[in-house]
């Protein structure tokens, strides 16, 4: 490529380049909301600290001028107080208490300033960082699943920390301008040429910069993959959850070198951009200075000739000291703004994500309760970049106040089939329906509200154990009683009982004082969680895959008597569990090969009662 070519495609780029400060009126709306008094007194303040500088700077010129006019009169014997007697000093102490008043007043604006943006700052950040975890809440399980999406929302996240920033870099850059167009048109009334000289001079610098921190935008985009691999083997590498295994299997090695192999690829690339981008900068400021001295040259020139007085010169000269400074300020500051709008424009475009699953304009409500049941008719679906599909052609009814089971191979639909039935997925082809209403017509909310799940994942909150319950209506979340009645529904008392700080102690080892349970006793506690939001249909997906037979015996038994005016659907892989259920369907790849009663199938002689012959003779 010729250097034509080059800097022809850089300038059509330019619009590209601009298109991301699109977000900033969004931003300077969103920060004014947060506290608009705050953000006044903030655009007030950067307001007068603007025009500060030009004043100190022609007050001292006046300073100069009243000195050398008092120098050439004839001083006589007098002494300073018969000088300020007569007057003579008057006008001379009136501009230098005036320079006083500026400059201590610009200190102090400059403190308040920055305090006020700090606290503005700091409340927008929380505020972003809230908004952040509301909408991811509400995408779709698909979205927030796939690689390309936690790509998006690491970086997402990384803007909740650079707006603030961005905030001081905006406000900073107006006040430069104000101060900037001051100091011009002061310099315009002298001499007017070096304004000129001086921004063609920074012209390359502008681009330069611009163009290499597009640069380092994209390499840091390029490597949010690599970014997130390093994250996640330093949390293994330091992780309680997989300190034993880190320990037993001798991983410490292995995974440091992984890392330092990571983190060194993505230096390598960061090292060779800043070094042209450092190399580039400095003949770019060699320019910048080299423009500053000979409009320098060209005013003391005029001085020498009579045509400037020495206050004008110590004007112009610190005039062009400070625009020089200032020029170099705004073209830095505009183009690190452009680089940081590009993480703006992912972290709006992220809160601009919208789920494909939503409730419908007119949602009919959730059937409460159920009288008829749930429905699959001819159910497909198939995970968005797969050609295989989950389910296909799934019919069968899940009775009001019946209990079903699912059995099956993994990978033969069993998860399928829940995230269809709570509508975290959609399905490709056939009907899902409540009590005859096809589940995309109900209130999203309203649906989720009367379902309770209870997953083989389910997630271990480091939070209190009456928190670790109440979560499961949030709503309810302070009423203790329902939370010691639901403990004591799910087994889960007795171990809450020996806490040392009981409902009020702290779980996990995340925090301070935090207690770590087994398996099964956090198990206990995630069943715990589905009793307390009382929901009409509850889905149990391997709900007692840690505990031990004894404790899933009484867990069961307890699910039975609790159970029996609710709607369940239960998957699990013992069979000891899944007898109990009314009904069971035996999945594979997708269909249904078998349904009926535990004993109906024992007799059926299928693949079910080969599968229960296979494991009951493990405990033989």
């Amino acid at each position: 490529m010729t250097p034509r070519t080059r800097i022809a495609g850089w300038f059509s780029s330019i619009p590209e380049k601009l298109r991301t400060w699109r977000h900033l009126p969004r931003l300077l709306a969103a920060l004014w909301q947060v506290n608009p008094l705050l953000a006044g007194t903030i655009l007030a303040l950067r307001l007068v600290r603007a025009f500060q500088p030009p004043l100190v700077l022609y007050v001292g010129k006046l300073i100069v001028d009243e000195i050398i006019l008092q120098s050439r009169m004839p001083a006589g014997e007098a002494e300073l107080a018969d000088w300020w007697a007569s007057g003579r000093l008057s006008t001379l102490a009136t501009w230098i208490g005036l320079e006083f008043l500026l400059t201590a007043g610009g200190t102090v604006l400059g403190r308040l300033s920055v305090l006020a943006e700090g606290i503005l700052a700091e409340l927008h950040g929380n505020a972003l960082g809230a908004q952040l975890i509301e909408h991811a809440a509400r995408l779709d399980l698909g979205t927030i699943e796939a690689s390309e999406f936690q790509d998006r929302l690491q970086r997402a996240r990384i803007q909740t920390m650079i707006g603030d920033g961005l905030l001081g870099q905006i406000l900073g850059q107006a006040q430069d301008a104000i101060t900037v167009a001051a100091l011009v048109a002061g310099l315009i009334v002298y001499v007017p040429a070096l304004v000129l000289l001086l921004l063609l001079a920074l012209i390359p610098a502008l681009f330069g910069e611009a163009h290499f921190n597009a640069q380092g935008y994209g390499l840091n985009a390029a490597v949010t993959p690599e970014r997130r691999q390093m994250e996640y083997v330093r949390h293994v590498g330091s992780s309680a959850e997989t300190a034993k295994e880190v320990k037993l299997f001798g991983l410490g090695p292995f995974l440091a070198t992984r890392f330092t192999a990571l983190a060194g690829a993505i230096h390598r690339a960061n090292r060779r951009l800043a070094t042209r981008k450092a190399s580039w900068g400095s003949l770019f400021s060699t320019l910048s200075a080299l423009s500053y001295y000979i409009a320098y040259a060209v005013i003391a020139w005029r001085t020498m000739q009579g045509q400037l007085s020495i206050g004008e010169l110590t004007f112009l000269a610190g005039s062009l000291l400070r625009l020089n400074g200032l020029f170099e300020r705004l073209m830095l500051g505009f183009t690190q703004i452009t680089a940081k709008t590009y993480y703006l424009d992912d972290l709006f475009s992220f809160l601009d994500t919208r789920p494909a699953m939503a409730s419908p304009a007119k949602p009919r409500p959730m059937p409460a309760p159920m009288r008829q049941g749930i429905a699959f008719e001819r159910v497909g679906f198939r995970y968005p970049g797969k050609e295989a599909w989950a389910v296909r052609d799934l019919s069968f009814t899940l009775a009001a106040g019946e209990t079903l089971a699912l059995v099956g191979e993994n990978g033969a639909g069993k998860t399928t089939i829940v995230k269809l039935m709570t509508r975290l997925c959609d399905p490709d082809e056939g009907r899902v329906l409540i009590d005859g209403i096809d589940i995309r017509e109900i209130d999203l909310a309203g649906l989720r509200d009367r379902i309770g799940t209870i997953f083989q994942d389910f997630t271990r909150y480091n939070w209190t154990a009456a928190e670790n319950i109440g979560i499961g209506r949030v709503a309810a979340g302070d009423d203790r009683p329902r939370i010691v009645a639901a403990a004591r529904s799910s087994l889960a008392d007795p171990l809450i009982d020996r806490l040392p700080a009981g409902y009020d102690q702290m779980l996990g080892r995340a925090f301070a004082r935090g207690v770590d349970l087994s398996g099964g006793e956090w198990q206990k506690l995630a069943i715990a969680r589905a009793y307390f939001r009382d929901a009409d249909l509850l889905i149990l997906d391997e709900p007692t895959a840690a505990l031990d037979a004894r404790a899933e015996a009484e867990v069961f038994e307890r699910f039975k008597s609790l159970s029996r005016s609710k709607t369940a659907l239960l998957i699990s892989h013992r069979f000891s569990t899944v007898r109990m259920a009314d009904r069971i369907l035996v999945l594979e790849a997708g269909r249904i090969l078998e349904s009926g009663s535990h004993d109906t199938l024992m007799v059926h002689d299928g693949r079910y009662a080969e599968l229960f012959r296979l494991q009951a003779a493990g405990f033989l």
